[in-house]
């Protein structure tokens, strides 16, 4: 079957399954996984081959870019302490967790024990944001899952490196692991920094043409990954051959992502027009959706193909080494996750005051949110063929095996249990971001009428405009005002009502608009310019 109606068909089972999904009331990604695992076995299916260079830069760049775009740099930097217990601690505590599993019970050498223990140590950040946004927890459960997710992939791609070479060389050094972790994160930082400082200064001087700002963003997070990872490896390899400086030089790309990710998030408000904004919005949102349900789905795929590789192994050993390497992921994280929240408040005085303890119930909820999912597979699929000597790579299809039965189980198991956990606990949305929503709207409303009264006495504004305009503001302010005030003269009722008068004229407007294109007074072209306006109108009837 041609490439293109593979990736057709891929398109057409994303859609369907997540519109099942929605149905259903189940995250996306926990379906596509399960219904590409059937896919995989259809009889006359070809296999479809997932290569592990396209998932590291494809893949990932733009979908860590997207969250880290998106992701609050006040709440981050607010939970950076916990958020680094887990992006590293938990991450190398389950490194090295697994890694003792695998090799006493399971039987892998040391080398390929410590390759699998940091393949299945990062979160991934698709599955938990769209797992923990569309339950209504609150909101700091969200904010340190999601700042997790986007850093312990560098901790864990480090880590899984460092197992790799360390088994190809057949040499390990404790002080070059260390040296090596701290230069790819500070170099992947480092790199971000520069790529967003980048990006700002051509946007400032390029077209403001929303087409052209756009693809700029794009490109930005894969410019950001290849910067850090292939641009020191080449000049390392530079010295190499003129000097014959030894070893080799690599940057976290995971970590310039994101990076360039929050920097952007910052800096983009004063430099990207209205236009590129609703066009850019639009876009990612796309661009989103289709590479996260590709992903889930071709994850789901390779079932067959991981099966097919350990004909040496029963039925029976297999199930029992999936579940124990997936129990003890799972149960590696619960037992770090409590003492790593109340310990450092019980030592230090200082955190206790800044920072109280959090409710069981919320420490909860993050100790059993932890699924696997991209960077998982890809770097199990990475794995070298043969090492520097020639041999087999140990285990690698076991690896891959034990790699896969982790996402699914981390997925389904506990992807599907979070919302009957969160009703059992008791946990609701604590609305901290609706209340700042209509905090931000009263003061801009304001804003606008303090400016107003500034500008009534210039020649160009006119008596009557100034007063509709203030009417308008003034009536925004107290609608949004009344939720904190109470709602005694029924503003919100008012408001309601004629929001659903303005959606049936609108109705009206495109149905008009819609004959005269069909009647062939207007052309196509002027029917989509006229559509807009009145969609980007009904997009403000909640203002």
């Amino acid at each position: 079957m041609p490439q293109l109606e593979i990736i057709l068909g891929l398109l057409l089972a994303v859609a369907a399954l997540a519109t099942l999904a929605t149905r259903l009331g189940v995250p996306y990604p926990i379906l596509l996984v399960l219904g590409g695992s059937a896919l995989g076995f259809v009889p006359g299916l070809p296999p479809v081959e997932l290569d592990p260079e396209l998932v590291f830069l494809l893949f990932l760049p733009p979908l860590l870019y997207v969250s880290a775009l998106f992701t609050s740099w006040r709440d981050f930097r607010a939970n950076v302490r916990p958020i680094t217990l887990l992006a590293v601690g938990l991450v190398l505590m389950t490194t090295f967790v697994v890694a003792s599993v695998a090799h006493t019970v399971v039987g892998l050498p040391w080398g390929a024990a410590f390759v699998l223990g940091a393949i299945v140590s990062p979160t991934d950040a698709i599955a938990a944001t769209s797992v923990a946004q569309r339950l209504g927890v609150p909101r700091r459960i969200v904010t340190i899952l999601e700042g997790e997710s986007l850093v312990n992939d560098a901790t864990g791609i480090v880590a899984y490196r460092v197992a790799v070479a360390a088994v190809v060389t057949g040499a390990f050094s404790v002080w070059e692991a260390g040296l090596q972790f701290v230069v790819g994160a500070a170099g992947g930082v480092a790199a971000g920094f520069a790529v967003g400082w980048l990006v700002v200064w051509a946007r400032r001087h390029l077209s403001e043409d929303p087409s052209v700002q756009n693809t700029i963003s794009l490109l930005t997070p894969f410019v950001a990954y290849l910067a850090a990872e292939e641009l020191p490896h080449s000049l390392w390899g530079l010295l190499h051959d003129l000097f014959g400086v030894p070893g080799d030089l690599y940057f976290s790309g995971v970590l310039a992502v994101v990076t360039t990710g929050l920097y952007l998030g910052r800096k983009g408000p004063y430099i990207i027009s209205s236009g590129t904004r609703l066009q850019g919005y639009a876009t990612w949102e796309l661009i989103t959706f289709l590479l996260n349900g590709l992903i889930f789905i071709l994850i789901g795929l390779q079932l067959r193909s991981v099966v097919e590789g350990l004909n040496e192994y029963t039925a029976g050993q297999l199930v029992s080494f999936a579940l124990l390497t997936s129990l003890t992921v799972i149960l590696v994280r619960m037992v770090w996750v409590f003492p790593a929240t109340y310990v450092p408040r019980w030592a230090s005085r200082r955190i206790r005051e800044r920072d109280p303890s959090p409710s069981w119930r919320n420490v909860s909820v993050i100790a059993w949110t932890g699924m696997r999912g991209v960077i998982s597979l890809a770097a199990a699929l990475a794995l070298p063929l043969q090492t520097a000597s020639g041999v087999l790579f140990p285990d690698r299809d076991l690896i891959i095996f034990l790699t896969f039965c982790v996402i699914l189980a981390t997925l389904v198991v506990q992807g599907l249990s979070l919302p009957v956990l969160i009703r059992a606990l008791g946990l609701e949305d604590d609305r901290i971001g609706d209340k700042e929503e209509t905090h931000g709207r009263v003061s801009i409303a304001e804003a606008a009428l303090e400016r107003l009264d500034e500008l009534v006495d210039e020649d160009w504004v006119r008596e009557d405009t100034a007063e509709r305009i203030r009417g308008l503001y003034s009536y925004r302010r107290n609608r949004f005002a009344s939720r904190f005030e109470g709602d005694p003269e029924g503003v919100e009722e008012r408001s309601a009502a004629y929001q659903h008068l303005m959606v049936e004229l609108l109705g009206a407007q495109r149905l008009r608009l819609i004959t005269m294109r069909d009647e062939g007074s207007i052309g196509d072209e002027v029917m989509h310019r006229i559509e807009r306006d009145l969609d980007l109108e009904e997009s403000r009837l909640e203002l």
